[in-house]
């Protein structure tokens, strides 16, 4: 059986999204999504608009979707080898990239392949949100869940 694995934030799930994993389920036998927990999307210097359940309720909702797990820290490497995944799937945006040419090299080493699928143009969560603030007037850079849960 090969197990392929992706991870994200998931936030406002998009036809973006949707096309990732439906192209990713394309090419393993079970597909593993990480996705991100609240802790780390803060750590990265963001904040989610959907909480974390919420996210992963919807991750694990898609066809698509065999099993998802919380995505706690950046080493996806680990997660790969722990899950036995054959395949990394990403975003093209790191095609090339200095950073993801010795992720290669790393993860080559360990049997795993990282697979480069194109963003969906004209699609993604930080234009979804710009265009929520500039239509629902939003100013606010964080949710309104956060504030009460700090």
């Amino acid at each position: 059986m090969t197990i392929g694995y992706t991870a994200g934030v998931y936030d406002l799930f998009h036809i973006g999204h949707l096309n990732l994993l439906k192209n990713a389920k394309g090419m393993c036998d079970k597909l593993i999504v990480g996705v991100t927990t609240d802790n780390l999307v803060t750590y990265k210097g963001k904040h989610s608009m959907i909480p974390f359940e919420d996210r992963l309720e919807i991750v694990r909702s898609i066809k698509y979707v065999d099993a998802v797990v919380p995505q706690d820290d950046m080493d996806k490497l680990t997660m790969c080898k722990k899950l036995g995944a054959s395949y990394l799937f990403v975003g093209d945006d790191w095609y090339g990239t200095e950073k993801w040419q010795k992720y290669e090299e790393e993860f080559a080493k360990a049997g795993v392949k990282i697979i480069y699928f194109p963003y969906t143009k004209g699609i993604s969560s930080t234009k979804i949100t710009e265009a929520l603030r500039q239509s629902r007037g939003w100013v606010n850079e964080t949710p309104e869940h956060i504030n009460k849960e700090q």
